[in-house]
């Protein structure tokens, strides 16, 4: 089935929802994400562990808690805008219970995406363009190819680069900033 690819609605995205790898819907156009390759996906995942570690579901012991952190969940920032971060996150002093529903209609308080060699501009220029305009408070973008994370903070007329390190550098960063992680392993790299 080859989907309508301009001028495209929830029902296409709907008609192609359960393909691998996942579609998106950016300025209503409906994007076939990249299958990941090792790289991408062992980033990913890193990034994911050590977040939720700490900070996934209520403050609990020693971690700090307070979010809803979740991996390649279809989030609707706006009509005809349906993302699928590699990892979203809510913090849960404003989203009480886990979101529901596909695609999600709250709007996330962090997405991070791993840039995929095959397309680097999607997540660099198009979906930082369009998580600005939703007003993302913070974006993630993790480069396993350049060993490198760039932590941005929305402000109204663009993001600011709140951090850019890559290993053997230990950061602490926003909105995770309470725990001081190594850039190594958020990236996955073995020391």
């Amino acid at each position: 089935m080859h989907p309508a690819v301009h001028s495209a609605t929830l029902a296409d995205l709907l008609a192609v929802a359960d393909e691998k790898p996942y579609y998106e819907l950016l300025d209503g156009e409906l994007s076939q994400k990249a299958a990941p390759l090792f790289g991408h996906a062992d980033t990913q995942f890193s990034i994911g562990e050590q977040i939720r570690r700490h900070f996934r579901g209520p403050p609990r012991g020693d971690a700090p808690g307070g979010w809803w952190i979740g991996g390649e969940v279809h989030v609707e920032l706006a009509p005809r805008q349906i993302v699928v971060p590699d990892l979203v996150g809510w913090r849960i002093d404003r989203v009480p219970e886990p979101p529901t529903g596909f695609p999600v209609k709250i709007r996330p308080d962090w997405i991070c995406e791993v840039i995929s060699p095959s397309n680097p501009s999607r997540d660099t220029i198009r979906k930082l363009q369009i998580y600005h305009r939703a007003e993302i408070p913070h974006y993630w973008l993790a480069d396993p190819q350049r060993q490198s994370l760039t932590v941005f903070r929305w402000q109204p007329e663009g993001y600011l680069v709140a951090l850019a390190a890559e290993p053997p550098a230990q950061v602490c960063p926003e909105p995770f900033d309470a725990v001081e992680y190594s850039v190594a392993a958020l990236l996955g790299t073995l020391e």
